[in-house]
């Protein structure tokens, strides 16, 4: 990446200039867009799908198919505050964004993300319960008690990226700032920054660690206890049925913290820029596509469910 020299500082007169994947030919442009377009209308069709499905039927009217709507909302949240400029970009060559557009994409890009990793927190607790205290769960997961649990989970989600936004919009950017990616990353958005970028990355890499490492922590924690549990049932059918009912939530739990992982590697290791961008651009959309096919076919109910909207008889 080229060295930034700038004399402006950062306020609502300056303009972000996304330089999207630098080396991608301009004949790929609109293949890409065809590709991500389509990737997108699944994740809005299928976690739609979802969300109707889910509140349409009163038998999935229970603590880990809430969780699940949440999870279907947030992934729609997430994709939706960054793949329209995507889309935007390599149709249109639309590569501008306003001080305050650009942080406000940042911030909710950031604080939906950290929302959908502790969703899965409290979904593995909701697993935790059923299969640990199976005859304390109505007890432990009442509708008062799921709500306080999603909405601390929201909540934490969106007040943890406020200290790095903020000092993010007070760094110094010259009139015009070229973002090296295709979106308004915090790290993109740092480097393309005249200031000393040090404290901000340093401060962005805490703040991804606490939000990826501490809920995978409790992930890990909480499914030990759930082995535990299941190798101590006597019946082979039921020690099935309860690594079944995990199974669709520990697909999702892989499929996130594989993309965290490959966009960390595309970052740390001596790879090309592209890489890097990619390796981001990857963890924005895989996880919100693959979501909606892991419950499909993974659980029976909201198969079932979603088939019957679909094809009513």
């Amino acid at each position: 990446m080229e060295t930034i020299t700038c004399n402006g500082s950062g306020d609502s007169s300056t303009i972000f200039y996304l330089m999207g994947i630098p080396s991608l030919p301009k004949c790929l442009f609109l293949p890409i867009f065809f590709v991500f377009f389509l990737l997108y209308m699944l994740i809005l069709m299928g976690n739609a799908l979802i969300l109707v499905a889910v509140v349409a039927k009163p038998s999935l009217h229970k603590p880990m198919y809430f969780f699940l709507i949440n999870l279907s909302t947030l992934d729609i949240l997430v994709t939706t505050t960054t793949v329209p400029k995507m889309l935007s970009l390599f149709l249109l060559g639309d590569r501008f964004l306003s001080f305050p557009a650009c942080f406000l994409q940042m911030y909710l890009f950031h604080s939906f993300s950290c929302s959908e990793a502790f969703i899965l927190v409290v979904r593995a607790y909701d697993r935790y319960v059923a299969i640990c205290h199976p005859l304390h769960y109505p007890v432990l997961m009442t509708p008062q008690t799921n709500a306080v649990l999603a909405t601390s989970a929201w909540l934490t989600a969106l007040l943890l990226p406020i200290p790095a936004v903020v000092r993010t919009s007070q760094m110094a950017f010259d009139s015009i700032a070229h973002i090296y990616h295709c979106f308004c990353d915090h790290l993109a958005v740092v480097q393309a920054s005249c200031s000393d970028t040090t404290p901000q990355t340093l401060m962005g890499f805490c703040i991804a660690m606490v939000v990826s490492f501490l809920p995978l922590l409790l992930v890990l924690l909480s499914y030990v206890h759930v082995l535990t549990s299941v190798l101590r049932i006597n019946s082979q059918e039921g020690c099935s049925k309860a690594f079944y009912t995990c199974s669709s939530h520990l697909l999702v739990v892989g499929t996130y913290y594989s993309s965290i992982a490959l966009a960390y590697v595309a970052y740390r290791a001596d790879l090309p820029l592209d890489f890097h961008i990619m390796g981001n651009v990857v963890f924005a959309i895989l996880t919100p596509v693959l979501n909606p096919l892991i419950y499909t076919l993974r659980n029976k109910d909201v198969k079932a469910a979603i088939t019957k909207i679909a094809c009513p008889q």
